[in-house]
Formats: C-alpha cells, sequence, structure tokens
C-alpha cells in the first residue's frame, strides 16, 4: 500500500463505521454529533465527507433509512401507522407523514391501501404481475 492511500481507506474505514453506526441505530434518538463521534470527525467536516461518499448528508441518509424501514413494516395492516412511526425512530406522526409524502409521494395510509389493494390483486390474478417479456415469450404457459 502506498503511503498516500493510507490516509484515504482509514478515512473511509471511519465514514463506514458512521454508516453502520446509523444503520444499527436508526429508531433511536440518534444526532449529527453522536454519529460524528463515531467517525472520530468534527461534525461540520463529517458531513462534507460523507455527502461526497455516500450523495446524501447523514441526515438524509437517516430519513431515507427510516422511510424504507417504515414502507415495509406498512405492509402488515395490524400495526397502526402511528407505531409503525415510532418504531423506526420517527417522534411525531406529523412529522413522519410529511416526510414519507415528500419522499413516497404517497401519504402512510394511501402507501398502505395501495399495498394491500396490490396483494389482494396479486392473489386474484397472478399472471398480471408477470412481465410481458416473459409471458409473451413461451416461458409462462397456459395449462389447458
Amino acid at each position: 500500500m502506498q503511503p498516500d492511500e493510507y490516509p484515504k481507506l482509514y478515512r473511509y474505514r471511519r465514514l463506514v463505521q458512521a454508516k453502520l453506526f446509523i444503520d444499527q441505530h436508526f429508531t433511536e434518538k440518534i444526532n449529527l454529533n453522536a454519529i460524528a463521534d463515531e467517525a472520530y470527525f468534527s461534525k461540520y467536516h463529517f458531513i462534507r465527507l460523507f455527502k461526497t461518499s455516500y450523495g446524501y448528508t447523514p441526515h438524509q441518509y437517516l430519513i431515507r433509512l427510516r422511510i424504507e424501514k417504515a414502507r415495509l413494516l406498512l405492509s402488515r395492516p395490524t400495526l397502526r401507522i402511528e407505531d409503525v412511526s415510532y418504531a423506526v425512530g420517527f417522534e411525531s406522526l406529523y412529522s413522519f407523514s410529511l416526510l414519507f409524502k415528500k419522499q413516497i409521494g404517497q401519504t402512510p395510509t394511501q402507501f398502505r391501501q395501495h399495498s394491500l389493494d396490490r396483494t389482494r390483486r396479486l392473489r386474484l390474478e397472478p399472471r398480471a404481475f408477470i412481465p410481458s417479456c416473459l409471458s409473451s415469450s413461451g416461458y409462462v404457459h397456459d395449462e389447458d
């Protein structure tokens, strides 16, 4: 390894360590100082490095991660939307709903309804979900 490669590798490992910290603690109340401390960077330097490496600020990444986890939980009709919001780390149902709609384009309620409708349609018409490139090419055969 070249001497100038070591600082880059060290910096990369610290950024990955911070990202893993976010991934493991996204349901908790974590702030930028805690994440930057995990990587041993000042918070402003950390924000710049994180955004350069991942394309998002740490806060944007945390919100995206929480929203993605919420999408999975919303497919379970037994969980209340408020419970999903708190389960993924949001402290307010209002902020969760606002950010969810901003990222997904639907409110959590609309997303859940769409997901349930899709699941219902999948059960009733499974062939409608087969891509046309497969169904017209002989991969899917009608059984007469």
